[in-house]
């Protein structure tokens, strides 16, 4: 899809206040669209939204673990709501893993996702056209060598089959929804060592954007490449 087609349209990036999140934020106003930067702490979205590349972007509260939350930034975007949904806020444990641990990556990783594109749904089916992208990770796959433990690849695992579900229930509305992983990118939650930069990450997420309407529906990719289920 061209930058053209996207120019006008409305995106809204969850966790989109920092690393991966505001590249996606950024490369999207790039392209012309007016794009809501979700973040839970409005003050840190709006010292985010105020770099002088991002004058098409607004902040927007919204704690995707908070159903309140979800509907209160929806009802704020109402009644046109978004064409692009990006669910990229995304919590990962990483110093031992509590039942609390556990519940609030859920929460946030997998039935935040759910939450907020039932939330912004709606409106999309209504105009017959809208991307939703779910941000994953390469380590929710089977054919990965390891997933380090944790909680947090098993509840990508979920979103990737939410993603297929949801890409099966919309086929033939206009809708395209795909899970995409960013791949290992230096950021909040990557830590310094990894080797891939945020803006990469963010590319790659984008990708999923940008899709034609004949594009794909309901896969996994990475970098425009598709990755095992």
């Amino acid at each position: 899809m061209t930058e053209t087609a996207l120019r006008g349209k409305r995106a809204l990036v969850t966790g989109g206040n920092r690393g991966i999140g505001l590249e996606v934020v950024r490369l999207l106003g790039e392209c012309g669209m007016s794009v809501f930067l979700g973040t839970r702490d409005l003050e840190a979205g709006r010292i985010a939204a105020s770099a002088p590349d991002l004058a098409e972007v607004r902040p927007l509260r919204i704690d995707v673990a908070d159903p309140g939350s979800v509907a209160a930034a929806r009802d704020e975007l109402a009644p046109a709501g978004v064409d692009v949904l990006v669910n990229n806020a995304g919590i990962n444990p990483r110093h031992g893993v509590t039942s609390e641990q556990v519940e609030a990556a859920w929460q946030v990783n997998a039935l935040g996702s759910w939450r907020v594109t039932q939330a912004f749904l709606p409106p999309m089916r209504e105009r017959g056209w809208g991307r939703i992208v779910n941000v994953s990770t390469e380590l929710a796959t089977n054919a990965h060598e390891g997933r380090a433990g944790g909680i947090y690849p098993v509840t990508k695992i979920v979103v990737n089959a939410m993603t297929r579900a949801l890409a099966e229930d919309l086929a033939g509305t206009g809708i395209l929804v795909n899970a995409v992983s960013p791949g290992w990118c230096r950021s909040d939650m990557g830590g310094n060592s990894a080797p891939r930069s945020a803006a990469q990450g963010a590319a790659s997420i984008v990708w999923g954007v940008t899709i034609s309407d004949d594009g794909p529906n309901g896969g996994f990719f990475q970098d425009g490449e598709p990755l095992p289920w």
